[in-house]
C-alpha cells in the first residue's frame, strides 16, 4: 500500500499469498502476481501460495494485461511492489536494505530524447541545460534506486556498484559555516498580543517538509508557547506538492484555528518555489504581513515526464510571489546548490530554508530550541544543525557562502552548463568538437559551411540567428553518435575522472548497451539493452581509436540503416540550406530559422531516434514549402 499503510483489518495485515488465496476461493479464472522481485516467490508454494498462479516480473505487465483481456470471466493481477516513498523513508531508518547501486548518466552520450522518463516515469530523471541542448541528469538526492530508467534505449547510462557517494561536506571538512564567524543574534518579531504567527511550510512530498513543522511544534513547545501544526500533503509520492501549517502563540488560547487563514501568513518556508506560488500558498500571502524565504531552485514536476521541452517556471513562480507580498517580503537563494555542494544532499534544503528565516528574525522562537528539536528528532542531526547555519550565513552574506560554492567545484566536467554566447565562441566550441569527433578536415567542413550562411545573412542589417541555429544543428547532424563517438565519450579521461570525484570505495562501473550486431530483439522488433561489465571501457578506448575508418570500406558499423540514414542527413540539411540562402530576405528569414532549427527533433538512438526523425521530416517538409511558396502557405493555413 502507499505510504506504509496497513493492509487489510488484522494487525500482522495481509500478505499477498493470503490475497491470493482469498481470490482463487472466490473463483477468478486466473490469478498472476506481478512483481519488482520475482526470486521472493520462490518456494512459496510450500507456503501457501495456490497452485497454478504464475509469477511475472514487473516488465511484463503490460503483456500480462494483453492476454487477460482476452480471458473469458473474472482475471486478477496482484502487483507487488513497495511504495517508493515508503522505500526511501524504510532506508533512512535502517530498516531496509540500500542496494549498492547508481545509475549515473554520461550527458555528453544523452541525447535529450527522454526515453528514460517515458519507460520509468521518474521524477528523479531531470532536465540538465548544457551547452549542447538540452540532456537528462539523475538527482541522486531523490532516486529510490528503481533503476527502471535504464530501459530507456539509450547507451548514455551507466551504473555503479559499490562503494558510496561521496560527501562533499567531508571532502571540504575544514569548511564549516561557523569558520565564516560569529553572526548577530536577530532580534525575532513577535505575535501581536493575543495573537498567534501563522507559518507555512511549502514543499515537495518526502524531503522533510512535515518534518519541519514537527520541528517548529517541538520548539514551541519547549519554550512553552502555544502550538498548532496541521499537515496537508498531497500526493502519496515524492514529487506531490506539501504543507504544513504552523501557528505560534504566546499561549495555547491564543490560537484559534488550526490552520493558517486567508491572507494571515506571517511566514511561508518556501523550500520549492512552484509550491510556494501554487493557489494555496498564494492564498495565505498579504502584502506588508507575509515574509517569504524562498528556495530558488525549482523541483521538475510530472510534466517534465510527458514534455520534454517543459520550461522550468521557477522565475516566473518567484515574481507570483514578489507581486503578492510585495519586493520587500521575498527573499530568495538557490538553496539546492548550497546544499548539494556544501553538504552533499538536496536533503537538507528545508532546515537551511529555516535557518535562513530565522536569521531574517521570522521565526519566533529560540535558536537553541530549534537545534534541540532537531537533536531529540535524532536523524542526521549533525547535518541538520549545519544546515541550518548554512542557511543563516546565507541570510545574513550570501556572497560569502557563494565564494565557497565555486571553491567546492572540483573535477573536470564532461560538458559546461549552458552560458550565454557568440557566434564566434559557439562556432570554435563546435569546430574544436568536430576535431576530435574526427579530423581538421572534416571540422573546416562545418566552419565554411557556416561561413557561407553568415555571409548571406549578414545582408539583412546585422541578424545572427539562422547562422546560430546553422552553426548549431548542422554540427548535431555532423556530430551523430555511432559506435566509435560513444566509445570515445565513455571513455572520455573528463568522464572517468567525474565518476571518480563522485564515488569512494571499492566500486565497479557497468555499462548497459545494445550492440546492433548481437542485441537480442523484443517482440515489437526493437534492440534489447544489455548490462556489461568493466572490461567494456578496454573495448571503448580501442574502438574510440578507429574513428578513422568512419564512414569507409572497412566501417563495419557504418553499413547499417541507421549509420546512412544519419550521414545521408547531413548532405539533405545543406542542400535545404543552400536552397533557404538563396532566396533569402527580411520577410522569410523567420521561416528560414525554422527549417535550420529542424535538427532539434531529431533525438535518440536506434527505434526513439527512427520515431522522431519521422515526425521531423513531415514538419521539414511543411516549411520547405511554405518558404517557396509563402502566398499558397497563407492561403491553405
Amino acid at each position: 500500500m502507499t505510504g506504509g499503510q496497513q493492509i487489510g483489518e488484522r494487525p500482522e495485515g495481509l500478505s499477498v499469498i493470503q490475497i491470493a488465496q482469498n481470490m482463487r476461493a472466490e473463483g477468478a479464472a486466473k490469478i498472476t502476481i506481478v512483481t519488482d522481485e520475482p526470486e521472493k516467490y520462490q518456494g512459496a508454494e510450500a507456503k501457501g501460495l495456490p497452485s497454478g498462479i504464475e509469477i511475472q516480473h514487473r516488465d511484463k505487465l503490460d503483456a500480462v494485461q494483453r492476454e487477460f483481456r482476452e480471458i473469458p470471466g473474472t482475471t486478477v493481477i496482484i502487483y507487488d511492489q513497495t511504495c517508493a516513498t515508503e522505500k526511501r523513508r524504510r532506508r533512512k531508518r535502517g530498516t531496509m536494505v540500500d542496494p549498492a547501486v547508481r545509475v549515473i548518466i554520461n550527458e555528453a552520450v544523452c541525447e535529450g530524447c527522454g526515453d528514460c522518463s517515458v519507460q520509468s516515469n521518474c521524477l528523479s530523471v531531470e532536465p540538465l541545460e548544457t551547452e549542447f541542448g538540452r540532456k537528462r541528469t539523475i538527482n541522486q538526492s531523490t532516486c529510490n534506486k528503481d533503476t527502471s530508467c535504464l530501459k530507456g534505449f539509450c547507451p548514455s547510462f551507466i551504473t555503479v556498484e559499490g562503494g558510496q557517494l561521496k560527501k562533499k561536506a567531508k571532502a571540504k571538512a575544514s569548511v564549516s559555516p561557523h569558520e565564516l564567524g560569529t553572526l548577530p543574534e536577530p532580534v525575532q518579531q513577535q505575535p501581536a498580543p493575543g495573537g498567534a504567527w501563522g507559518i507555512v511550510v511549502a514543499g515537495v512530498g518526502g524531503t522533510g517538509v512535515i518534518t519541519i513543522g514537527q520541528l517548529l511544534g517541538m520548539a514551541a513547545h519547549m519554550e512553552g508557547k502555544g502550538i498548532v501544526t496541521q499537515d496537508a500533503a498531497g500526493l502519496a509520492q515524492k514529487g506531490g506538492a506539501t504543507w504544513s501549517h504552523v501557528l505560534i502563540g504566546e499561549s495555547q488560547d491564543d490560537i484559534r484555528t488550526t490552520r493558517v487563514g486567508m491572507a494571515a501568513a506571517d511566514l511561508i518556508l518556501g523550500c520549492d518555489p512552484i509550491v510556494a506560488a501554487n493557489k494555496e500558498t498564494m492564498l495565505r500571502m498579504r502584502e506588508g504581513r507575509t515574509h517569504v524565504a524562498l528556495n530558488s531552485h525549482g523541483t521538475p514536476t510530472a510534466a517534465f515526464v510527458k514534455d520534454g521541452a517543459w520550461q522550468n517556471p521557477s522565475e516566473r513562480c518567484a515574481a507570483d510571489i514578489a507581486r503578492a507580498v510585495g519586493p520587500t517580503g521575498l527573499s530568495r537563494f538557490d538553496a539546492d546548490a548550497v546544499a548539494s555542494q556544501l553538504l552533499g544532499d538536496t536533503l537538507y534544503v528545508n532546515p537551511m530554508i529555516l535557518g535562513y528565516a530565522w536569521q531574517k528574525g521570522w521565526v519566533p522562537l529560540r535558536r537553541e530550541s530549534l537545534l534541540r528539536a532537531m537533536e531529540l528528532n535524532n536523524v542526521q542531526v549533525e547535518n541538520n544543525k549545519a544546515a541550518f547555519e548554512w542557511g543563516r550565513q546565507a541570510a545574513h552574506d550570501f556572497s560569502r557562502v557563494e565564494k565557497l560554492l565555486t571553491g567546492t567545484a572540483g573535477g573536470a566536467q564532461v560538458i559546461e552548463f549552458k552560458k550565454r554566447e557568440t557566434l564566434e565562441s559557439i562556432i570554435a566550441r563546435r569546430v574544436e568538437f568536430l576535431t576530435g569527433y574526427q579530423d581538421a578536415a572534416y571540422a573546416d567542413q562545418y566552419r565554411d559551411f557556416v561561413a557561407q550562411v553568415q555571409q548571406a545573412e549578414s545582408r539583412l542589417g546585422g541578424k545572427t540567428t539562422l547562422s546560430e541555429a546553422v552553426a548549431r544543428y548542422l554540427f548535431k547532424l555532423m556530430a551523430y553518435k555511432d559506435e566509435y563517438e560513444v566509445a570515445r565519450l565513455h571513455s572520455d579521461p573528463a568522464f572517468q575522472q567525474r565518476i571518480a570525484d563522485m564515488f569512494e570505495g571499492d566500486y565497479r562501473i557497468n555499462y548497459h548497451l545494445a550492440p546492433p550486431m548481437t542485441a537480442e530483439r523484443n517482440d515489437k522488433g526493437e534492440l534489447l539493452k544489455k548490462k556489461y561489465g568493466p572490461s567494456m571501457l578496454r573495448n571503448f578506448k580501442l574502438l574510440a581509436k578507429l574513428k578513422g575508418l568512419r564512414g569507409g570500406a572497412l566501417d563495419i558499423f557504418g553499413k547499417t540503416e541507421e549509420r546512412q540514414t544519419e550521414r545521408a542527413l547531413i548532405q539533405q540539411y545543406r542542400a535545404s540550406i543552400e536552397e533557404v540562402l538563396q532566396g533569402l530576405n527580411s520577410e522569410n528569414h523567420a521561416t528560414a530559422v525554422e527549417i535550420a532549427r529542424i535538427p532539434e527533433q531529431i533525438k535518440g538512438y536506434g527505434h526513439v531516434k527512427e520515431r522522431n526523425l519521422k515526425a521531423a521530416r513531415t514538419r521539414w517538409a511543411e516549411l520547405m514549402a511554405q518558404y517557396r511558396d509563402p502566398q499558397a502557405a497563407r492561403q491553405v493555413a
